[in-house]
């Protein structure tokens, strides 16, 4: 999270036991404490709320990761809420509950190191129709580091290692796409698990107070809802270039995003025995305007290019329209069905009052399908309301989103290699295309959490109902650190799924998972 310069303690007297707090976090000037990474959803939910109120300084708040561009200081975002801490002398209990793992700054703020440990031990058990019962498990060891160097410069690094036994059916998911949801590759581990690694990482240089540069491996997304139609962190990472710059006093906030991406097919240069292979690759280019019209209205306008995958030696052939930053120009070359996959969309925000946020987005692909026009369309409405019937910390969140099933993939069937997808996975829609609805609910007390999710999804084919998705969780913890928001919690996760003009076999998953974890990122198991 974000900690001010100047903190404000209640008087106490010292105590030996963890049982008191303290309001701290008072707004004031800023200062980064936490990482770069789009964070949990509900994990953020109250920096959303500060920034949901229309008196609130303009961020540019529907791209993530943020980059507010206050002065020439690379910062994040402020966070203004309250937290509550110890008050105890102990040096080591303040490392356990309050402060970084390893944290060193120097007094004159020439430079700034941070460390914390990525941890995620997860025990459960999956009861469904296909196998009765399954034991599940999560064994995640990692870390994750940031540093800073003068007012300019700024660096962060992340790994993992994990190994899991997952439900049925995200299993099922693996098997058929050779990946596991959002985190890359995976290796059999003990018959039925999976092993796999995942790691991200970048610097980023602001020479100017309008101008930052990153270099890195990672994912961005654009939007202000659960989910995005335009560019998701719903995939793995990849290689990438942002050069982000503000215009006319911050009211304008212009991003191009450059980045490699990979199909998970032969790349068709030879490899010698034993080695891994090399994938497909092709390029991606993103150009995103953001326009702060008022203190209560965001627009935004998108555009992304998926370039011409490699040849039969796996080496790219790329124009200079590939590098071309002005949005819509290459939309005007090539048009929406050209080989080159493009497409746009448009993203808003209107804060209806401090409280009260509706968002919504649309996307368009190729408008000239044969089978009906619009069949490469999509479009998202949602709802916030933070504090409803004025309980405090609390977050409602409604959404629907509804994508025609010719989006994100390439107009001609003979380039389908170019599709808006990295790693077998949608860089957008998690589900690729189909009626979602979307109920969410969040709340704080100090610091222990409630949230619950519901999604009730529905996919068709040519006209054809294939199947709909009723999943549920409710999440119940505790969070014991929030400098690297580690958090102890129990949660219940239901599925159902329903075929009707298919033939195949309901299904029904339910488990229960308790966690020990270091919640840094989303992972999106709801489909």
């Amino acid at each position: 999270m974000f900690i001010c310069k100047k903190t404000t303690y209640l008087s106490a007297k010292k105590i030996k036991y963890l049982n008191t707090y303290v309001l701290i976090l008072i707004t004031c000037s800023l200062k980064a404490q936490f990482y770069n990474l789009p964070n949990d959803y509900f994990y953020n939910t109250l920096t959303q709320k500060e920034l949901s109120k229309i008196d609130s300084v303009q961020t540019h708040i529907s791209i993530q990761p943020y980059i507010p561009f206050f002065n020439k200081r690379y910062e994040f975002v402020p966070d203004t809420f309250k937290l509550f801490k110890y008050i105890t002398d102990d040096i080591a209990l303040d490392k356990v509950f309050i402060d970084h793992l390893i944290h060193i700054k120097s007094k004159e703020n020439k430079y700034e190191f941070k460390v914390d440990p990525l941890l995620n031990v997860e025990l459960g058990r999956a009861y469904s129709d296909t196998t009765n019962y399954l034991n599940t498990s999560t064994n995640t060891r990692g870390f994750i580091a940031s540093g800073s160097v003068g007012k300019d410069f700024y660096f962060e690094t992340m790994f993992s290692e994990n190994q899991s036994f997952f439900p049925y059916y995200i299993s099922n998911f693996n098997n058929q796409t050779k990946i596991v949801p959002g985190q890359g590759r995976y290796k059999v581990f003990k018959k039925s698990g999976y092993d796999y690694a995942f790691s991200s990482g970048f610097i980023s240089y602001q020479p100017t107070k309008n101008l930052n540069i990153q270099l890195g491996h990672g994912k961005q997304k654009i939007g202000n809802g659960y989910r995005s139609l335009l560019l998701s962190d719903n995939s793995f990472n990849y290689p990438y270039l942002r050069i982000t710059s503000q215009w006319l006093k911050g009211k304008i906030q212009y991003t191009n995003i450059y980045a490699v991406l990979m199909n998970l097919e032969t790349g068709g240069a030879k490899t010698p025995p034993n080695t891994e292979p090399l994938f497909q690759k092709k390029a991606m280019s993103i150009q995103y305007l953001s326009f702060n019209v008022s203190k209560r209205i965001n627009l935004g306008l998108f555009q992304s290019l998926i370039w011409g995958s490699a040849d039969s030696m796996n080496r790219q052939h790329i124009d200079w329209q590939y590098v071309n930053p002005i949005i819509y120009t290459n939309l005007g070359y090539y048009g929406l069905t050209n080989k080159n996959n493009i497409m746009i969309g448009a993203n808003a925000n209107i804060k209806i009052t401090n409280k009260i946020s509706a968002y919504g987005q649309f996307m368009a692909d190729d408008l000239s399908n044969q089978t009906t026009f619009g069949n490469s369309v999509g479009y998202q409405f949602g709802v916030k309301y933070f504090e409803p019937f004025s309980i405090k910390n609390l977050m409602l969140q409604i959404e629907y989103n509804d994508v025609n099933e010719g989006s994100y993939n390439s107009p001609l069937g003979t380039y389908s290699n170019q599709s808006y997808s990295h790693y077998n996975q949608n860089l957008a829609y998690t589900l690729g295309y189909g009626k979602e609805f979307i109920v969410l609910a969040d709340y704080k007390y100090k610091r222990f959490f409630l949230n619950a999710k519901y999604n009730f999804q529905t996919l068709t084919l040519k006209k054809f109902a294939l199947y709909n998705n009723s999943v549920f969780k409710a999440q119940l913890g505790y969070t014991v650190n929030y400098a690297y928001n580690f958090n102890v919690s129990l949660s219940y996760n239901y599925r159902q799924q329903l075929f009707t003009d298919f033939n195949a076999s309901n299904n029904t998953t339910h488990f229960y998972t308790l966690s020990f974890k270091s919640n840094l990122f989303n992972t999106y198991y709801d489909f």
